[in-house]
């Protein structure tokens, strides 16, 4: 022990001799350690952010979308032609083991007006079950149910964003909104959403009976529905849920083992998985980038320590000459090289940080700092000066100290 303070002692005293010279030296691994803490913390909280996004979607949820029209060979999107019905959204719930309950979808953008105002909003038209699959929670006033479907009722669920556009303050549930001329009473206000994936607004919508929608709002030439979502047992069971819904709706629709399908069926665990990738795509390059700077910082570092071997050469030789062993002088440079680098490690860690809040201000995006990619930095920054002091270290323990007395 008394070996190791003594070395720790002359290590440091040797890089305060130096301060300009070791900050320099350092800088490498500053940047490197930085780019670590900065750009890693905020892959993880932006992909945090978007998987939050992507389940406050549904929980377990499928989506179904209808065929494109194609009109002189221009498509007009999906969704577009009628290629699904009330019954086969029915039908994925009593035939498809692996979905527990599912809900056709009609949407419109339409005026909503109040006595208050107006607004314009993406009307969805759906049963009873959409709510429980969207995972969305009523917070004020009671949710649709299969009697609202039956009976074509004249109610309606608003969410808070159109609820705050339409009425301020006001509590929505009880008023009444007009939609192309059809009164309808709120009977609920929905939980604030935020934006999906897609940077939209989840609060901004109105939710009515399906059938208030095809009969009432839309009218009978236009009661296609959309989309069918649908809700699967279990998160595990999702991509039996894809496989069989489709499976499913090409048997219901007569397509031949040739023919395209005529729907689109896509998960939230798809897209959850394809922004874990690009994280994990993120925080590779990080590292690269990283890695190739504290590349470059060792080498520094290497370089500085082979000319301080050269500038203590006679330093060392009397102190091989008065009884110091060859294990000690390893351990004195090795130490100092570790130092140099550890320092450099904390101020990269502090740079990171400040990276990462100004970035964070800017952008929008949350930066999420774990412990763990701190202490990985840190492990980082001591493995490069270990690594790269070895040759200097060594270097210096071989000196003959008759030839290093001798030297200016």
């Amino acid at each position: 022990m008394v070996l190791w303070w003594e070395c720790f002692r002359l290590a440091i005293r040797e890089l305060l001799r130096h301060r300009g010279r070791s900050l320099l030296t350092s800088l490498g691994v500053v940047i490197g350690v930085a780019a670590v803490i900065g750009v890693v913390s905020l892959v993880q909280g932006a992909n945090s952010q978007i998987q939050g996004q992507i389940s406050r979607l549904g929980t377990n949820m499928i989506l179904v979308r209808a065929g494109a029209t194609t009109r002189g060979g221009v498509s007009a999107g999906a969704g577009t032609a009628g290629t699904l019905t009330n019954d086969d959204a029915r039908a994925m719930t009593s035939d498809c083991p692996s979905i527990v309950m599912s809900a056709p979808v009609q949407r419109e953008v339409a005026q909503a007006i109040t006595r208050l105002g107006n607004w314009q909003a993406a009307v969805t038209g759906s049963t009873a079950e959409y709510v429980p699959i969207r995972a969305w929670d009523v917070i004020s006033g009671r949710t649709l149910t299969p009697v609202d479907d039956r009976a074509a009722a004249k109610v309606c669920l608003i969410g808070l964003t159109t609820a705050r556009a339409l009425f301020g303050q006001l509590d929505p549930v009880g008023q009444t909104v007009r939609i192309k001329g059809v009164p309808l009473r709120i009977v609920g206000l929905l939980e604030e959403k935020g934006e999906n994936p897609l940077g939209q607004d989840e609060d901004d919508t109105i939710v009515v009976p399906l059938s208030t929608m095809q009969r009432k709002i839309i009218g009978p030439t236009h009661s296609h529905i959309v989309a069918i979502i649908a809700s699967a047992v279990t998160e595990s069971a999702v991509d039996d849920a894809v496989v069989e819904s489709r499976a499913l709706l090409r048997k219901r629709h007569k397509l031949g083992p040739l023919d395209a399908d005529d729907f689109t069926v896509d998960s939230l665990k798809q897209a959850s998985d394809t922004a874990r990738q690009a994280g994990a795509v993120m925080t590779i390059v990080a590292f690269v980038a990283a890695g190739i700077s504290l590349l470059v910082g060792g080498i520094g570092i290497m370089n500085i320590m082979l000319v301080a071997v050269t500038e203590r050469t006679r330093e060392i030789g009397i102190r091989l000459a008065i009884g110091a062993t060859r294990k000690a002088i390893v351990v004195q440079f090795l130490i100092e090289t570790v130092a140099l680098t550890g320092a450099g490690g904390l101020m990269g860690i502090g740079l990171g940080f400040g990276f990462a809040q100004l970035m964070s201000n800017i952008t929008g995006w949350p930066s999420l700092i774990s412990t763990r990619l701190v202490m990985l930095a840190v492990g980082f920054s001591v493995a490069v000066g270990m690594i790269f002091g070895i040759w200097p270290a060594r270097r210096a323990a071989r000196l003959n100290p008759v030839e290093s007395l001798r030297h200016d």
